[in-house]
């Protein structure tokens, strides 16, 4: 099927693009150049860099550098973007020229096109880009992109997931069950003991993300080509981040030292790595589930998660734990995120880091995916399993281990050869301690009592 081209122009000459393409021949060029991956940049990274287009449009008019009614019209245009209009035309590949100025280019040619649709002349360089340079408009927007997602996306499902946790936790609280360390018997605790710990696992996250995001409100945008501010009058950065703060609904502020959030990714490095900690609780939670979850009949079976579809093409009435296993394949994701994100943020070289599209992608992915594997742990997996009380009981009664609380009473020595016997025999351990000591039976029920010993121990 023939399609309709047109002829664009830059600074490097004509180029054939599609009639219908809202961009231009720089878009056109990289296109030609990057078809690498197929990946093209987050519609959360675009619709960032249309805010900073509307805000810096914004800031210029105010500060005299842009006549109103090209500024109304470069405003107009990215709220377009911003709302999710047009964005089948950003096609650039995530793996393009290191500063991602093809991006940066690809919204501005958008952006002076719509505006020409609406009877304003406007020059993507000239007037969209004004102020600007691709070095401060890519961290500045990867920065803005990350903090409305982690706002608006990832701390209401993490907070949930917790809360979720927390209260199922309450439902539970009087269900004893055997302990384990090295995945073997240890003492015992109740359900709620153990997901307590996955919720204060979570809390460490919960808590230092808002400590972070102060960090990423910090924007480099008015440092242009290096930090110097080359090219923007000295009002603008200070004008623009009260811009954005006011079109985003989020409070952004402008770095006294732009040079170093255009040189260095530190930032970003930091909070994928706290996406990488998240990760890594999410994986211990889902496994865990996985392992309770065993069975129903060769595993441990202490749990039971809702049967959400069949497990197996050929094995009939089998059920998986499906949603710990893509979570865990999140983790795994995640982890390969930072790792990516982590060499990235190394290419600082000299006054520009140059790999930044793919930092943005990544933490970007990052933020996503957790956010979605909070919610459907929280909803498909945490929220309604139910606990098979007459598993946990039968292993607890048999459980060897629980001969620690006779410790004080009868020496470690003493306690390690009833545990042997109890172990070999398959046996209760409060009826071998009553055969191979004479503490009686009422004072080994008060002994090893199990919940008594969720509390920390039995006192005589």
């Amino acid at each position: 099927m023939s399609q309709d081209y047109r002829t664009e122009k830059d600074s490097m000459g004509e180029v054939k693009v599609l009639s219908k393409a809202l961009y231009a021949a720089q878009t056109q060029r990289a296109v030609d150049n990057f078809s690498i991956s197929g990946l093209t940049l987050p519609t959360q990274l675009i619709q960032a860099i249309a805010m900073v287009k509307a805000s810096a449009a914004g800031a210029n008019a105010k500060i005299g550098q842009l006549e109103k009614e090209q500024a109304g019209a470069i405003i107009k245009a990215a709220k377009e973007i911003i709302n999710g209009q047009h964005l089948e035309h950003f096609p650039i590949d995530v793996f393009q020229t290191g500063s991602g100025t093809s991006s940066n280019m690809n919204v501005n040619e958008v952006i002076a096109n719509l505006a020409k649709q609406n009877g304003v002349e406007i020059h993507p360089n000239d007037h969209v880009n004004q102020s600007q340079s691709s070095n401060d408009v890519i961290p500045t927007a990867i920065q803005v992109a990350s903090v409305l997602a982690v706002e608006k996306q990832l701390e209401p499902a993490l907070k949930g997931l917790i809360d979720t946790i927390r209260k199922k936790a309450i439902e539970l609280r009087n269900v004893v069950k055997t302990g384990r360390t090295h995945l073997m018997d240890a003492m015992p605790m109740t359900m709620a003991q153990e997901l307590e710990a996955w919720a204060g696992q979570l809390d460490i996250t919960a808590e230092q993300l808002p400590q972070l995001l102060q960090r990423s409100r910090v924007l480099p945008q008015g440092g242009t080509a290096i930090g110097t501010g080359i090219n923007a009058p000295k009002e603008f950065a200070a004008e623009f981040a009260e811009q954005l703060t006011q079109l985003s609904g989020s409070d952004f502020k402008h770095s006294a030292n732009p040079f170093t959030g255009i040189a260095g990714q530190e930032i970003n490095l930091q909070l994928s790595a706290q996406l990488n900690t998240l990760a890594t609780t999410l994986l211990k939670v889902s496994n865990d589930l996985r392992w309770m979850n065993s069975g129903p009949l060769a595993g441990l079976g202490e749990i039971q998660l809702t049967a959400l579809q069949p497990g197996s093409s050929i094995m009939p009435g089998k059920v998986n734990p499906v949603i710990p296993e893509a979570v865990a394949m999140v983790a795994a994701q995640v982890n390969g995120n930072h790792t990516t994100i982590t060499t990235a943020a190394q290419q600082g070289n000299f006054q520009l880091n140059v790999m930044l599209p793919v930092i943005g992608y990544n933490l970007l992915q990052s933020i996503n995916i957790l956010s979605n594997s909070c919610e459907a742990l929280a909803s498909k997996a945490i929220a309604d399993f139910e606990v098979n009380e007459e598993r946990l009981q039968q292993a607890l009664a048999k459980n060897p281990i629980l001969v620690t609380a006779l410790n004080p009473v009868i020496g470690y020595n003493k306690a390690a050869e009833i545990a042997k016997v109890a172990y070999k025999d398959g046996r209760a351990i409060i009826d071998v301690a009553d055969e191979m000591t004479d503490l009686g039976r009422d004072r080994l029920e008060h002994l090893l009592d199990p919940k008594k010993l969720t509390e920390g121990g039995v006192s005589e």
